[in-house]
């Protein structure tokens, strides 16, 4: 909104051209507007929460997590909202609205958000399952809406970047030079990374900070990655796929970076309030169609290294249990309760997880060079 009243007064010759032109200014700008907006508006929405009466007490199926997080009871969760609408506001005034990659971002955010938050309400306020269980929406509901949003969002971005004349079956690789995918395997691609990213990092969502931390480090990577991507002379430099006006996704991952930034100064431990399956579905399926635009999945399992972890420990965690009929790989998955029980402490987990999240992401960028 901002951007396009910038060009409408360059238009008129009443300012300047240049000086919020490029996307890199108006990322950097994101990322603080988001911060502040989650920073000054995050006390009252605490507030609203705890009056709504949304305090949560985690629940595991292991007595020894649950006498861990026993302090935790009644800190309010679907704080993901104050997220979601700091990116949202910030996206609306700072990129450019009439580009279509910004636009589908927004919609499979707060669609996936609105997911999250009947998820968050069903686990809060209504025990209706026959067997009085808190789990929220089954696994295989929350599946399927991730499937549909997978199937919608490879359709059109398929046909926008058929009108743009894009190739959209390239597909970046670390390491190699692009390589050619038939459109059917892009389609079945889409849907994996949007649920895949999506799920990942709501099982990352298990301790104070983690999900947040993790999910700054690589929307600031990806920031860097939409730009190059979006950016005629870096592409071709970098041997991407130029992708039109991809761009304009860095300032959409510089509001999710400030957002999730700006959340941790509520959510450090001890958390004043979790960010839920409202916060924690959008982010993942969010930076997960931005990867699937710019051609970068496979970048996304590199930067992603924490995120995909989590979700390989949980899969081995399940197969291994009902292969062996009750035996475990790991004291509790996801990965990062296991070493909460093995006795590092909830801080320790967390700052280590955030190291090798800093360290992932700065491989992933690393192997740019290599291509």
């Amino acid at each position: 909104m901002l951007y396009l009243l910038y060009t409408w007064m360059v238009d008129q010759k009443w300012i300047h051209e240049g000086m919020f032109e490029g996307p890199v200014v108006r990322a950097a700008l994101a990322i603080m507007l988001s911060f502040l907006i989650v920073l000054f508006c995050g006390g009252r929405v605490i507030r609203w929460l705890m009056k709504m009466k949304l305090g949560d007490l985690p629940e595991f199926h292991n007595k020894e997590l649950n006498e861990l997080s026993k302090n935790k009871k009644n800190t309010p969760t679907m704080g993901g909202i104050m997220i979601i609408g700091s990116i949202l506001i910030t996206s609306l005034l700072m990129a450019d609205l009439t580009v279509f990659y910004v636009k589908a971002a927004l919609f499979c955010m707060v669609y996936l958000a609105g997911l999250g938050m009947v998820d968050d309400w069903l686990k809060l306020r209504l025990a209706w399952r026959p067997s009085g269980s808190r789990d929220g929406l089954l696994a295989w509901e929350k599946m399927v809406f991730q499937i549909g949003l997978g199937v919608l969002l490879a359709v059109f971005i398929y046909y926008h970047w058929r009108h743009d004349g894009a190739p959209s079956y390239q597909l970046n690789w670390p390491f190699v030079r692009s390589m050619t995918l038939p459109i059917w395997v892009f389609c079945v691609l889409t849907v994996l990374v949007i649920a895949g990213s999506s799920n990942a990092v709501n099982l990352t969502d298990g301790m104070d900070g983690l999900a947040a931390g993790c999910m700054a480090i690589v929307a600031f990577a990806f920031l860097a990655l939409a730009h190059t991507t979006g950016s005629v002379g870096w592409a071709a430099r970098l041997g991407f796929t130029w992708i039109n006006q991809a761009s304009e996704l860095a300032i959409v991952c510089g509001a999710i970076t400030g957002a999730c930034l700006g959340f941790l100064w509520y959510n450090c431990n001890p958390a004043q309030v979790f960010m839920g399956d409202t916060g924690s579905l959008a982010l993942g399926g969010t930076i997960g169609y931005i990867a699937i635009v710019i051609r970068q999945e496979p970048m996304l399992l590199l930067v992603g290294g924490i995120f995909v972890v989590e979700a390989m420990s949980v899969m081995m965690q399940v197969t291994y249990f009902r292969m062996t009929k009750g035996k475990r790989i790991f004291l509790c998955s996801p990965i990062h309760h296991h070493f909460h029980l093995k006795g590092w402490s909830e801080q320790q987990v967390v700052v280590r997880f955030w190291l090798i999240s800093a360290l992932c992401a700065a491989f992933g960028i690393a192997t740019v060079k290599l291509r």
